[in-house]
């Protein structure tokens, strides 16, 4: 049995925040109806004629990409113009497109830390800050027989993540009392008589923008008609989240070596690099896709080297200048990786939410640049 669209995006607001994404970007949901029953999804890194021609080969329902098809106002949808050819194509097939950019290169787990792991880059923390993620604490008193119960439900909605932890959660022993009045149909007790019951007091931290569905399934997981729970604000930054990625490496590398290990380890036939090929680097600094202008952050946080895509000539310049060695090692190559890691993260998702959905990954992505 087909799922409906919008559980889909609500998958992905777990894999990746919408709300991470910068002010410019244009993510989410950018053509179909969340009321659409969804078969099939097809994972690629932009949606192009390619892309979408392999989705209607496929029978698919919904691509998932990285990159926005729809960055700007779209004024008009003729067929004469690239764009809108590729728009109107889709809603011709009944095909829903969906992107997550870049919060999915801010989310945890996403390209920038898909890119670290792919070169043993460790103790990565983020290259540029932000802090647009605020939290709750949340206290909820559960009988003993129903703790697992709305553990799982609150969790499954986003609440108990820190990090790369989910399930986050503490609870404490204790004897909850309360008398049943007249006109309630309590789930323990009798009318006009003071119970005690074997309870539990469970808490955790949840993202302000989780709160309202996170309290919706605790309420519902709940066998109390009246639930007795406390949400409290937090000043603390629990989930660091940021563009790039700084690290190190386990052990110092020659920056030729390094850069050979780059091409492997993309697939690249050359690389460009500015910098002593025979200088010993460690500390590295990382941001995929289209990142030349963090070359001066990476430099002030002490990085040896920086690995970004689209680095123009002044920012060669610029680097050299600094004295920092910058690897260009491609736009699409830096994140066209992030595909497989974002394919199988949506088929355990769906795998435990018990949906019936099967999805893909696309065979047709293409490095528009050749190299002669």
């Amino acid at each position: 049995m087909a799922e409906k669209l919008e559980k889909v995006v609500k998958l992905m607001e777990n894999i990746a925040p919408s709300y991470l994404a910068e002010n410019w970007d244009n993510v989410g949901l950018q053509i179909g109806d969340n009321h659409k029953d969804i078969n099939r999804i097809l994972v690629a890194l932009e949606a192009t004629e390619a892309i979408i021609d392999e989705a209607i080969l496929k029978n698919i329902d919904m691509i998932i990409c990285h990159h926005p098809l729809i960055f700007k106002p779209v004024k008009n949808i003729k067929t004469d113009n690239p764009i809108g050819n590729l728009i109107y194509k889709l809603i011709k097939n009944d095909i829903a497109l969906f992107c997550a950019h870049t919060n999915l290169d801010i989310a945890h787990g996403g390209t920038n830390d898909v890119l670290a792991q792919i070169f043993n880059i460790v103790d990565t923390k983020p290259l540029i800050k932000i802090d647009k993620e605020r939290y709750f604490k949340l206290v909820v008193y559960v009988p003993k027989t129903h703790i697992e119960n709305v553990r799982a439900a609150i969790c499954s909605a986003g609440a108990g993540q820190i990090g790369m932890y989910s399930h986050c959660t503490f609870q404490t022993e204790g004897i909850g009392m309360f008398k049943p009045l007249e006109g309630t149909n309590p789930f323990i007790g009798t009318h006009g008589k003071i119970e005690a019951v074997e309870e539990y007091r469970l808490e955790t931290i949840v993202p302000k923008e989780k709160l309202n569905s996170v309290v919706k399934m605790m309420l519902d997981a709940h066998p109390y008609e009246e639930v007795a729970y406390d949400l409290f604000t937090l000043n603390n930054s629990i989930n660091q989240y940021g563009l790039g990625r700084v690290g190190k490496l386990i052990e110092p590398i020659k920056l030729a070596e390094f850069c050979q290990k780059i091409k492997e380890k993309l697939g690249m036939e050359s690389i460009r690099f500015i910098g002593d090929s025979q200088k010993s680097i460690q500390k590295i600094g990382l941001c995929t896709g289209s990142g030349a202008e963090f070359i001066y952050d990476a430099y002030r946080l002490g990085c040896d080297c920086y690995i970004t895509g689209d680095v123009k000539y002044h920012d060669a310049q610029y680097a050299a200048s600094l004295g920092i060695a910058v690897i260009d090692a491609g736009h699409f190559e830096t994140e066209h990786l992030v595909c497989k890691p974002l394919f199988k993260n949506l088929k355990e998702a769906i795998k435990e939410n018990h949906y019936d959905m099967e999805v893909l990954l696309a065979s047709n992505d293409m490095n528009p640049f050749q190299i002669i």
